[in-house]
């Protein structure tokens, strides 16, 4: 079962973690096909036709992005929005061309995992902060398949910005590992 890999990064050439995460997907392109939607639409202007082929053609589907303001990159947003429109990815006379199709989210949070808690900083689980998606796949009949994150450090009192993004090389390689073995698990 080939996996569509729809990564929505607006810098994936500074990404640490997304653009690891696209090394080592590439390293099975029997199994993932990897589609940079920043790098596909620089313009913004979204073909939703080939789109919405790309996604018929596979068995799977993951949208990989950062977490930018509690949310997704606006692209991948709009993406969404042009899609999953009325008549394909729901409604009637044929909008179920994502019923039953596994579909997950892939995640970098640059903040640590304590703060994505009813405790913690922000007050609101990862799942719950992302529940949008969750619902908008469930509402086209789609089998959610859940998350996979990499939670990050926000900078450190002395430390410099960069040391701040940059997560421990070991932390980075099992969490893609990980990511792996999520993907093999939908």
């Amino acid at each position: 079962m080939k996996t569509l890999v729809v990564v929505a990064h607006p810098n994936i050439e500074t990404s640490v973690v997304n653009k690891r995460w696209i090394e080592e997907l590439e390293q099975y392109p029997e199994d993932y096909t990897i589609h940079e939607l920043y790098q596909a639409y620089p313009s913004e202007k979204i073909v939703a036709e080939k789109e919405r082929y790309l996604i018929e053609s596979h068995d799977q589907l993951v949208l990989q992005f950062p977490i930018q303001w509690f949310n997704c990159p606006s692209l991948l947003k709009k993406w969404l929005d042009e899609v999953f429109d009325y008549g394909w990815a729901y409604g009637s006379n044929g909008g179920d061309k994502l019923k039953n199709k596994k579909i997950a989210l892939a995640v970098s949070a640059g903040i640590r995992a304590s703060d994505y808690s009813e405790d913690g900083r922000y007050g609101h689980p990862l799942e719950q902060i992302l529940l949008p998606f969750k619902t908008t796949l469930l509402y086209c009949q789609a089998d959610y398949r859940s998350i996979h994150a990499f939670y990050g450090e926000e900078k450190k009192p002395g430390g410099t910005e960069e040391e701040a993004l940059l997560p421990a090389e070991n932390e980075l390689e099992r969490n893609t590992k990980a990511y792996l073995t999520f993907l093999n698990n939908l």
